[in-house]
């Protein structure tokens, strides 16, 4: 049976990016929509909503508007265990997240890329391959654009590449991906989700129904994300760095290459890889994994490895002064992240490292630190737990500000050197995202070369 909203009275609960997409699609499914969110700045934003008879309401859910829906929409930003949510699911009220929700009106198949770290770059690059290969592709979810925006886009012949994160897909019920990615898993969100088991949990929704129709690429060189995959019922290729692959793809040769039945296809040279980093090449391989299930030829491939230079603020080249690299890197926001940013840049790091504290141990970068590290300067709330991780193996400094942050860490650098905006944290105790995170560090390296005489650094 169609899944139909006609005149039902919908609750969209959180007024950010994804939450007034599904508001504005539900509505135009026949909905009657009311759109709800304890800050008033946020259901300000919303108000374009109303000339598509979208309610909008601010402050506290109330349960006089919950338990009487007849459906309920989380943004992913809403944790599902507030009381008043599981109180109208008491009353019988079904509650689904955006992703589900629009997945059940999707045309098209869905390739779904999950993990702790490099969901973006994959998504990005495995769309790039399938549109240079003439495919209709579309790149969204969790990487910025709510996938409600491309129901109405969708059509038979389109490929949706969907980055999915932990809070997407626990809330996910039919959700079905023909292709499932798990690039790799480590300890993230714990604030959420209150442990690592319930985490990964979260994660491997991802396969939950799919079929011996479907398939699933996992990454070989990581055992937790192996273990996971075993539950999947669909075929299974993997790709790896390190692990001897059989069916799947990983490097020979300097070659990328596809291996299946006992025959290997070179793919393209690595050195078409632009992208700064190890991990950044186990992505590509992921995104090369996918499209050679979907029928991307070499040379589309290479195309598309060669003109993709990366992500804003993924690894990105910040500027340079006085000999001193600037890295930004602010899409780190878990310490797994944070540690392969460490180890990418270089040696004579300074690591700037902090904000809100969402679960991990800062000690797990003491080991690149040591190797490549000269200082860290901690930032935000989570500073004190940096300090007490690290203080034993390099000199942690404090700052108040990114300004403070960058102007101390060049201060600290030595010609050769680099610093590195990494900060093992989500943003939201100093910034609106990682993304303002990433951009006041930018935006501070460029003061600070301004200020900075040829003679010497600034006072």
């Amino acid at each position: 049976m169609a899944f139909d909203v006609t005149r039902k009275h919908v609750v969209v609960i959180g007024a950010g990016r994804s939450g007034r997409a599904a508001a504005e699609l539900l509505a135009a499914r026949g909905a009657r929509v009311t759109l709800t969110d304890r800050d008033e700045s946020a259901i300000a934003r919303a108000a374009d909503l109303a000339d598509q008879g979208v309610r909008a309401e601010a402050g506290p859910h109330r349960p006089e508007l919950l338990n009487v829906a007849d459906l309920i929409v989380l943004s992913p930003g809403v944790a599902p265990d507030q009381a008043a949510i599981a109180d109208a699911r008491r009353h019988g009220v079904p509650v689904i997240g955006e992703l589900e929700l629009a997945s059940r009106w999707l045309d098209g198949r869905i390739v779904a890329i999950t993990g702790t770290k490099g969901k973006s770059t994959t998504t990005t690059l495995t769309a790039r391959m399938l549109a240079e290969a003439g495919m209709a592709a579309t790149a969204g979810g969790n990487l910025g654009t709510a996938i409600s925006t491309q129901v109405a886009r969708s059509a038979a012949d389109v490929v949706h590449v969907i980055e999915v994160s932990s809070f997407q897909l626990e809330m996910t019920e039919t959700f079905h991906p023909w292709i499932a990615v798990l690039l790799n898993l480590s300890a993230d969100h714990l604030d959420r989700h209150g442990s690592f088991e319930a985490y990964a949990e979260a994660k491997g929704r991802i396969f939950r129904n799919q079929t011996d129709a479907d398939w699933a690429v996992v990454n070989a060189d990581d055992p937790p994300a192996l273990a996971l995959a075993a539950r999947t019922r669909a075929r299974r290729i993997v790709f790896a760095l390190d692990a001897p692959v059989e069916d799947g793809v990983t490097v020979e040769d300097g070659q990328v290459v596809r291996r299946a039945a006992g025959r290997t296809e070179r793919l393209f040279p690595t050195t078409a890889v632009k992208l700064i980093g190890r991990h950044l090449l186990a992505d590509v391989l992921a995104a090369t994994a996918v499209a050679s299930l979907v029928g991307v030829p070499p040379e589309a491939m290479t195309r598309a490895v060669e003109r993709f230079t990366g992500l804003e603020h993924a690894l990105e080249p910040a500027g340079e002064i006085q000999g001193v690299r600037f890295v930004n890197d602010s899409k780190a926001t878990n310490v797994a992240a944070a540690r392969r940013a460490i180890e990418s840049v270089g040696d004579g790091v300074i690591a700037i490292v902090g904000g809100r504290y969402k679960g991990g141990d800062f000690a797990d970068l003491a080991e690149p630190l040591s190797r490549h590290g000269r200082a860290v300067v901690a930032i935000g709330e989570s500073a004190d737990r940096v300090a007490d991780g690290l203080h034993d193996v390099v000199p942690v400094h404090r700052a108040a500000s990114m300004a403070e942050a960058v102007r101390r860490a060049f201060a600290l650098a030595a010609p050769g050197g680099v610093v590195v905006l990494a900060p093992a944290c989500s943003s939201f105790d100093m910034f609106e995202d990682y993304a303002a995170r990433g951009r006041a560090f930018k935006s501070e390296v460029q003061r600070l070369a301004a200020e900075v005489r040829p003679a010497g650094r600034p006072m």
